[in-house]
């Protein structure tokens, strides 16, 4: 069955760069520097990475911060944990815009 999302796609993320060389050089040379060792470990930035990935919704994210997080020694509760972060983020985002519902129900003398 066609899908959409096509995992192969992944290990071929640098021909991205197809249509503008250039371009393509100054997104993979920032993201480098991104992930490089700083005031914070790569290992601690994949899964920041992981739970971003599950916020955005990006299959090719999960896959690949899935496993930079084990190869950077995380494990699947660590994981786990860092998607659940996420979860509360998002879930605690959304239910804050209540109060825009409620603002509006007011003004409306419901």
């Amino acid at each position: 069955m066609d899908q959409y999302y096509k995992p192969e796609h992944l290990p071929n993320f640098s021909k991205i760069g197809a249509g503008n060389p250039e371009l393509a050089a100054k997104f993979f040379d920032y993201y480098g520097a991104v992930f490089a060792d700083g005031a914070l470990s790569s290992r601690e930035k994949a899964l920041i990475a992981l739970a971003v990935s599950h916020t955005v919704q990006c299959p090719y994210c999960i896959d690949a911060y899935s496993k930079e997080c084990l190869q950077q020694g995380s494990d699947l509760e660590q994981m786990t944990e860092a998607v659940h972060v996420a979860t509360a983020i998002r879930g605690g985002a959304a239910l804050i815009h209540g109060l825009q519902m409620l603002d509006q129900v007011n003004q409306l003398g419901m």
